[in-house]
């Protein structure tokens, strides 16, 4: 229990350090978790297999982990890391998007949204196909 945890701390400060190292781990275990969502987000790829909602999940959810550790990125670099992350298949549309958009204002949500729609129309052509 907690009370077991910091009953034998002397000080206040081991006894405000003990429960943050045990829920969140040491620095180096911080350290070591932020190295790996980095490269996680640096390698991060749409799967050909995946949709537009799946993988921006999967993004979010390595974003989020990667704000609990204190590592942000802008709006802007996280439009562009989707843009790049997208297949062969999808650079007709991310052309498109950079014709057409700032990138340095346009809203992740509006960029999700204009993925979806373009997924759906290229869905609606293979069945009418």
């Amino acid at each position: 229990s907690e009370f077991n945890r910091v009953s034998s701390c002397i000080l206040a400060k081991e006894m405000w350090d003990r429960p943050e190292i045990t829920y969140e781990g040491t620095n180096q275990v911080k350290d070591a978790k932020l190295s790996m969502l980095v490269h996680e987000y640096e390698l991060f790829k749409m799967n050909e297999d995946e949709d537009i909602k799946s993988m921006f999940t999967r993004f979010t959810n390595i974003i989020n982990a990667l704000q609990s550790l204190d590592k942000t990125f802008s709006n802007s670099e996280l439009v562009r890391k989707i843009l790049r992350c997208l297949p062969r298949s999808w650079m007709p549309k991310v052309t498109a998007i950079e014709e057409a958009k700032n990138l340095s204002i346009l809203p992740l949500e509006d960029l999700l949204g204009s993925l979806m729609t373009y997924e759906l129309t290229m869905q609606k052509r293979v069945e009418d196909e």
